[in-house]
């Protein structure tokens, strides 16, 4: 049981961003990429979850055993893959109780959870979010700590089996910043794995990864624990440019 990726490349439009990525990661870890910006994170993330403008040229993402390289992303869904989205989009008319409500439903195979409003609200005060939040459209008037929250929420409600997080803690304060921690701790704890993309470390002071993956310019160039997130805290992503650049030489 595992998500992994071999040898994977991914284009977009004619430009090549990841170049023979190979992670993996297993139930109840907590595993984490970090890289500067523009190292192929968000790429990543996206390829991982099928999104149509990032193609797989070479390599393959296997899920629990399985083949998903050619899946589209609601299969991909259904079989346990979730992403928290950077960038969460605004889906105006659709309630956010509604869509938790219909995901359920769906992983269900149809039927109705009888308590499931009380168990949305519940958790959706325990991260600061409130009725007025679930009765608006997806993230339609929605600060952007409102709409990482919003995501978190759905982790939470739905747990998947594989929760991809991209710069879930970009432009939260320190208690938005917790409650990411708190929830990576809650997912992990029932089996669930994260895949944590990120390059602040400030979430890492709550939470310790099972392994940490430094990509830069869309390859995999060091791999360890929690030393590659103190360097990273020490010294930003400089150190990773001067090693390649002595590499050359």
């Amino acid at each position: 049981m595992a998500l992994r990726t071999i040898d994977l490349h991914v284009s977009v439009g004619d430009k090549e961003i990841l170049h023979g990525i190979n992670i993996e990661i297993h139930p109840g870890e907590l595993r984490v990429i970090m890289g500067p910006n523009g190292s192929g994170k968000t790429s990543l993330a996206m390829a991982l979850m099928g999104h149509s403008s990032y193609k797989v040229t070479k390599g393959r993402i296997i899920l629990d055993g399985e083949d998903i390289t050619s899946l589209p992303p609601h299969e991909r869904a259904l079989r346990g893959l979730f992403l928290v989205f950077q960038n969460p989009v605004e889906i105006p008319g659709v309630r956010l109780e509604e869509i938790l409500k219909l995901s359920i439903k769906k992983r269900l195979g149809g039927k109705e959870c009888p308590d499931i409003r009380e168990r949305i609200e519940s958790e959706a005060k325990m991260i600061g979010l409130t009725k007025e939040h679930l009765e608006r459209g997806v993230n339609v008037g929605f600060s952007g700590g409102e709409k990482k929250r919003g995501e978190i929420l759905q982790a939470k409600i739905l747990r998947p089996k594989y929760v991809i997080m991209d710069e879930p803690d970009s432009g939260l304060d320190v208690d938005g910043i917790r409650i990411v921690a708190d929830v990576i701790k809650e997912l992990v704890s029932t089996g669930r794995s994260v895949l944590l993309i990120t390059h602040y470390p400030r979430v890492l002071e709550y939470v310790e990864p099972d392994h940490v993956y430094v990509l830069y310019k869309g390859r995999i160039v060091a791999e360890g624990g929690m030393e590659l997130v103190e360097r990273i805290n020490r010294e930003g992503f400089k150190w990773i440019e001067e090693s390649r650049e002595e590499k050359k030489d």
